[in-house]
């Protein structure tokens, strides 16, 4: 590797931001090389500058940003170009796949349109050829019916299904380099395996070298070559991946590795559940139709899903992107009207009820959403974002609201002065963080949450985690957690659910479910689940393969 020219180095770089505050210093004297054919992952704590450091080399930090050091993609250097260089390198030399795709995609154009603009400004494709193009790069990354979704806007797909488009918008190209931040953040396990499958042969067939941002453990052992991991703007330290998790060297290092979660390790104690108490919430054969486009059949999102959740419980529900978790969510919370069925909260329908009688009701139940860039008030600080349930219900004087803020704050592991910047100041996991001491302002007694985790770094993770249990101890408030990190929900969950297009295919206990599920779809999700750990999850993939070519020979 050494006597090749890193397609990506960066060099003594550090970065600082101007802001009301005073200067932050977000990396400082960082320095890393990637090589063409090499995924480098780059991993640590939100906030350590992971993202401040790639996004560097594709020139895209704010004008408040200071920038000393080298970056050079080849032999060009990139601190050191024009605007316009920039925009000739960006999408053709260098592509970043973005954390939030439902902020990096414009809402107002078609995902094909998106698509065929990077394609026509980069090869000078004719429209005809760049539209089938862009309909065989959502293909190749999995998008269903790719033919009909090529003409829909972003707001019609799901966050994974979003995610998919992103990464082909990232491919299109076929750059030299990719930067693939948080790339299967909002992506469920089976789509995961795909997509990491797709950057490992884009790797391999067009020599493309990855810089892998990710909290994701598994993620890095299953893709990553080298490791760099960051902490506080600085590299703790570099290795190859199986020398990082066998015997990291850094005390942070082996930090955040006991902080992973496992499938079949949970170490949150869960509490027994009284069967024989009223369900807080109780969900009775939920259809949900969404009517389809003109001349076409409507779409059936949710199909007769019935569920029940009692004080002090937690039902996750697990499923591919797309297959109704997160509109059961908004049902839950009266974000969606359903087309069929009842949902009691407290033994009240609130499915018919009008926007003045359900304000009251709005007072017992918390959302954490899973975008939570799109889920903060951008013109108000992190502070008022948290207090504004308490502000709209009239609960408290500005005294008792500001300690509650600043009290749920430090539960979710904010530091002292987060309520006085903007969300667009916080990284994405430190928004995500913001948005769950929001859900938790009322004490409420049912929370919902959509991919509560999946936006932080695990040792955040391990700590969110104990404090949704410690929180649920002691409040009592029952969970429908929305998640497609089964080592997550095993950890979390006294029960679960898994759904497939709409309809509940297994319901039961962890035990039944993550160790012994009776369907084949479960036991699919079950096996496409990275572990952290190189080395067997080599074992693993290459058993999958095995699988997979004798099911093609039958």
């Amino acid at each position: 590797m050494s006597e090749k020219t890193a397609a990506l180095a960066v060099s003594g770089l550090s970065v600082t931001f101007s802001t009301d505050s005073g200067p932050v210093n977000a990396v400082r004297d960082v320095s890393y090389e990637v090589f063409p054919g090499e995924v480098l992952a780059i991993v640590g704590e939100s906030g350590s500058g992971k993202s401040v450091s790639s996004r560097t080399a594709i020139g895209l930090l704010p004008h408040s940003a200071s920038v000393r050091g080298l970056v050079t993609i080849g032999d060009r250097p990139v601190t050191s170009m024009t605007e316009r260089q920039l925009t000739a390198l960006r999408g053709g030399e260098v592509s970043m796949v973005f954390q939030e795709p439902a902020r990096a995609l414009d809402p107002l154009f078609t995902v094909g349109f998106q698509i065929c603009e990077a394609l026509r400004a980069h090869s000078g494709m004719g429209r005809k050829a760049a539209k089938a193009k862009a309909i065989g790069l959502l293909r190749l990354v999995g998008l269903p019916d790719p033919e009909q979704r090529v003409d829909y806007y972003p707001h019609q797909l799901s966050g994974g299904q979003k995610q998919r488009v992103m990464i082909a918008i990232a491919i299109s190209c076929e750059p030299k380099v990719i930067i693939a931040d948080e790339p299967t953040t909002a992506l469920d396990v089976t789509v995961q395996a795909e997509i990491l499958e797709l950057l490992r042969d884009l790797r391999d067939r067009l020599g493309s070298a990855i810089v892998l941002i990710t909290h994701n453990m598994g993620v890095v052992a299953d893709l990553a070559d080298r490791v760099v991991v960051m902490r506080a703007g600085e590299v703790v330290e570099q290795a190859p991946v199986h020398e990082l998790f066998a015997s990291p060297k850094a005390e942070y290092t082996r930090a955040l590795l006991d902080a992973v979660p496992h499938l079949g390790a949970a170490t949150v104690e869960r509490p027994a559940i009284d069967r024989t108490v009223e369900p807080v919430l109780d969900v009775k054969d939920l259809v949900v139709t969404f009517p389809g486009p003109f001349g076409r059949p409507d779409f059936r999102a949710v199909d007769g899903v019935s569920l029940q959740i009692r004080p002090g419980e937690t039902l996750g529900l697990v499923g591919e992107s797309g297959s109704g978790k997160s509109t059961i969510g908004r049902c839950v919370a009266a974000l969606q009207r359903p087309s069929e069925g009842h949902v009691l909260i407290r033994g009240q329908d609130i499915a018919e009820l009008s926007q003045r009688k359900l304000r009251p009701i709005r007072r017992r139940f918390g959302f954490v959403f899973q975008d939570p860039a799109g889920s903060l008030n951008p013109r108000l600080t992190v502070g008022e974002c948290v207090a504004e349930p308490l502000v709209v219900h009239g609960i408290g004087d500005k005294a008792s609201v500001r300690a509650r803020v600043r009290h749920l704050l430090d539960d979710v592991r904010l530091p002292a002065g987060t309520e006085n910047r903007y969300p667009h100041e916080l990284s994405g996991g430190q928004r995500q963080r913001a948005s769950l001491a929001r859900a938790l302002v009322l004490d409420p007694d049912l929370l919902v949450a959509d991919e509560p985790t999946s936006a932080l770094d695990v040792s955040v993770q391990a700590a969110v985690l104990e404090l949704f249990a410690e929180l649920q101890r002691g409040c009592g408030w029952a969970c429908l957690f929305i998640s497609h990190d089964l080592a997550v929900v095993d950890q979390l969950a006294d029960r679960i659910m898994v759904l497939r297009e709409g309809s509940c295919v297994e319901e039961g206990d962890n035990e039944q479910i993550l160790r012994n599920p009776r369907h084949e779809y479960t036991r699919r999700l079950v096996a496409a689940v990275p572990v952290p750990d190189p080395v067997e999850q080599r074992r693993r993939r290459a058993e999958i393969a095995a699988t997979f070519a004798t099911q093609l020979e039958q």
